[in-house]
């Protein structure tokens, strides 16, 4: 039986059919539901972290399936917005990539190591520029929304590759400078 932080995290799956159904041919109403769900749906992503440590309930099967859930709230979103033409197919292929690369990464490492402030900052501005595309907001609001895709899809590139970079050991720092 799933605990608390696993079953809202199960939940976020549950949230994605209608949050799809309704960006698939939008009314403006659609959307401002669309976006109210999605803006609940990333909030529990942050809900179920804390409980997980605060109720000391972290768990493998929440190691696995909120990094998951998490890839899934940010694509689903993404490629029915390719859909309604608001991103282009191939800034979305990019982001995908990413997440794809750095999930076959980690399987990889022997320590799997979490997210750091650039992965942080990476997830922030990806939900942060789907709630603007989701959002019916006039002019000019639709460039601001392009403009913060943009940006999302550069730091998800910089992310991973800070993610994956090799750090330099503290000797070998010392002595490069």
């Amino acid at each position: 039986m799933p605990n608390l932080p696993n079953s809202i995290t199960l939940s976020r799956l549950l949230g994605l059919p209608p949050l799809l159904y309704w960006l698939h041919a939008p009314t403006s109403a659609q959307r401002w539901l669309a976006l109210g769900l999605f803006l609940l749906l990333a909030a529990t992503d942050w809900l179920d972290g804390y409980l997980a440590r605060r109720l000391n309930q972290v768990t493998d099967l929440g190691k696995f399936l909120d990094p998951l859930v998490d890839k899934l709230l940010v694509l689903a979103p993404l490629l029915a917005l390719i859909e309604l033409k608001f991103v282009p197919a191939w800034g979305v292929f990019l982001v995908l990539a990413r997440e794809l690369a750095i999930a076959g990464w980690r399987v990889s490492q022997p320590q799997i190591t979490g997210a750091n402030w650039w992965g942080k900052a990476k997830t922030v501005s990806q939900i942060g520029a789907i709630a603007l595309l989701i959002a019916p907001l006039p002019q000019p609001w639709p460039q601001i929304a392009q403009t913060a895709f943009w940006l999302a899809v550069a730091l998800t590139l910089l992310s991973g590759a800070i993610y994956v970079w090799p750090p330099v050991p503290p000797a070998e720092a010392s002595q490069a400078g």
